[in-house]
């Protein structure tokens, strides 16, 4: 099969804004073997994440390519009961994600109803979970304001939706160009501001935040009086306790992965109810295009540079 990875030996490559050239390979590889709780998937449809990419800039040796898969099952491990040779599921894999073939768990798994495309599926599903899940953890009231940056991004482009669908009273995205601005207006913004500008047009009663870093301290600036930010990006970043003291607000962390091993009842039910909401055109996945596996080095500049419009997929 065809494989994508890391090169390990070219680490010091990987800083150049376009991947470095030699920081991804193609080459052949044994097909794998599911595992116990484990599927084997023929791969139509591979989502780009912003942390696998981050991870391969920060280089420092070998990096796994996790990213989310959808596919058909072609082989169960042993203890596997709830799916089938045949289901079409999409999910994250941790490991070994760009490949024609790639090994999946049962618990990160979604079965993809009928008609719903591999590059769609992979496109709203893990994006989707965090952007609901981000919306559940705000808490968000009906009639309130909500700013969600990363607007573009595959989960921002959703979390947008999720705060309309949710009934919020004035929903702005926050981008990184103008160029950007028609782009998250048609998925349901408001608004418009972008990161340079000094004033975000908050006060606001919920911050959706897929960026961190230096944007964590504007951001709690800009919220309300009690308002709440909910951080979910693998950025990191510091939060200056008096903003959160003087405006009484909060910062709430979110992580995906930890719903899904602690709480897979939760997860279970915010993947129905994705699949409810895409089933009645409230989500609509936002692709920026499909990319062959092949060239996985131009995926990852588009997401560094921040030149996507929604999801970023490579396709075997």
């Amino acid at each position: 099969m065809l494989r994508i990875r890391h090169e390990v030996h070219e680490v010091h490559e990987v800083h150049e804004a376009d991947g470095g050239p030699g920081a991804l390979i193609a080459e052949e590889a044994a097909v794998p073997a599911a595992g116990d709780g484990e599927l084997l998937i023929q791969v139509e449809a591979i989502g780009v994440t912003l942390p696998t990419v981050r991870k391969l800039r920060e280089g420092g040796g070998p990096v796994t390519l996790g990213g989310e898969i959808a596919g058909r099952v072609v082989a169960t491990g042993p203890g596997v009961t709830a799916h089938a040779v045949g289901d079409r599921v999409a999910g994250l894999c941790f490991a070994d994600a760009y490949a024609e073939f790639a090994v999946l768990r049962t618990a990160m798994a979604s079965r993809v109803p009928a008609g719903v495309t591999a590059v769609d599926a992979v496109a709203l599903v893990r994006s989707g979970l965090v952007a609901r899940g981000a919306h559940e953890a705000a808490r968000v009231e009906p009639g309130e304001s909500v700013l969600v940056t990363a607007a573009a991004s595959g989960v921002g482009t959703l979390a947008l939706q999720c705060a309309r669908a949710g009934g919020a009273g004035r929903v702005v995205a926050a981008v990184s160009s103008p160029a950007k601005a028609d782009f998250v207006r048609a998925l349901g913004a408001d608004e418009v501001v972008h990161y340079e500008d000094a004033d975000w047009g908050g006060p606001y009663d919920v911050i959706l935040d897929g960026v961190g870093g230096e944007l964590l301290t504007p951001a709690v600036r800009a919220l309300a009086t009690g308002g709440r930010l909910v951080a979910y990006s693998s950025g990191g970043g510091t939060v200056d306790a008096y903003e959160l003291l003087v405006r009484g607000a909060s910062v709430i962390g979110f992580q995906m992965r930890a719903i899904a091993t602690g709480h897979p009842e939760r997860y279970a039910h915010w993947q129905r109810d994705l699949w409810r909401l895409h089933a009645a055109g409230t989500l609509r996945p936002a692709v920026h295009g499909e990319i062959p596996l092949a060239e996985a080095a131009r995926a990852h500049a588009l997401i560094e540079q921040r030149r996507n419009l929604g999801k970023v997929v490579l396709v075997p």
